[in-house]
């Protein structure tokens, strides 16, 4: 299964408001109208909250980590099969399907600044079932948070740290922090699929060398308890060893899910 991760930032003309609704009520359709021509097998808006409390939570994440990046206003998530299902979705109809998608993104999303980038899945804490979603109407919310690998290591050094030492980490602590799901998320490099996204879009922004996806009921993010605060603590501490803070970012979302055909 690959996976698409694309971070967004909202043309600077429109408000947050105007920009969620154009989002969810006119773009999810049109990708959802496009997907089999695609291969997409689900298709996920993540929205993130901009409430106070959240805000608030996400700033206190960042400064304990020393500083952040500004977070994003959300992101769009794609699931395709394969790398061969994907490429085999560049047919006429799938490239003209493409190009309607990224003329609709221009009308509210700033292309430039907002990365895109292939990854791959490692669940870490599984629920039962494992169909765990964030929505609107629930009382869960969705931990997002980006990072880009520490400059003194090698890539795949840095990913087996993440993968080997720092999910364990978290696996052995969630139940007293409160995590009821936790998925790496690793970014894959493919050149060409990654020229393809980025040059149709005019991309700047570097991206991300994956992400960390949690999920909590909202109430256990006040972290008051001993055991939120010792496991926060922790799972910091341990970041640090592999993590560039200055270049990640972290926030809290709602998941608007399209079309799933997993």
């Amino acid at each position: 299964m690959l996976r698409l991760t694309f971070l967004l930032r909202k043309q600077p003309n429109l408000s947050h408001d105007e920009f969620y609704r154009y989002w969810l009520e006119e773009h999810g359709p049109l990708v959802a109208s496009h997907a089999r021509r695609l291969g997409v097998l689900r298709y996920v808006q993540v929205h993130t909250l901009r409430d106070e409390a959240a805000l608030t939570a996400a700033a206190g994440m960042a400064k304990a980590r020393g500083g952040m990046e500004p977070i994003y206003d959300g992101v769009a998530e794609a699931w395709f099969e394969s790398r061969a299902a994907l490429m085999a979705a560049s047919s006429p109809a799938g490239r003209a399907a493409a190009a309607a998608l990224v003329a609709d993104e221009a009308k509210f999303i700033d292309l430039p600044n907002s990365p895109l980038w292939l990854c791959h899945e490692f669940p870490q804490v599984n629920p039962t079932p494992e169909n765990l979603v964030a929505t609107p109407r629930s009382g869960l919310v969705k931990l997002y948070f980006p990072l880009r690998m520490r400059t003194d290591l090698a890539l795949s050094e840095a990913h087996e740290y993440w993968y080997a030492s720092h999910g364990p980490l978290i696996r052995r602590q969630a139940a007293g922090s409160g995590i009821l799901r936790y998925v790496q998320v690793h970014r894959v490099r493919d050149e060409r699929l990654d020229a393809a996204f980025t040059r149709a879009r005019g991309t700047a922004v570097e991206a991300y060398d994956g992400h960390a996806e949690l999920w909590f009921e909202r109430a256990a993010l006040a972290g008051s308890t001993p055991e939120q605060v010792a496991a926060g603590r922790r799972a910091v501490a341990d970041e640090a060893h592999f993590i560039d803070f200055k270049r990640s970012t972290i926030w809290l979302a709602k998941e608007h899910v399209f079309v799933d055909h997993l």
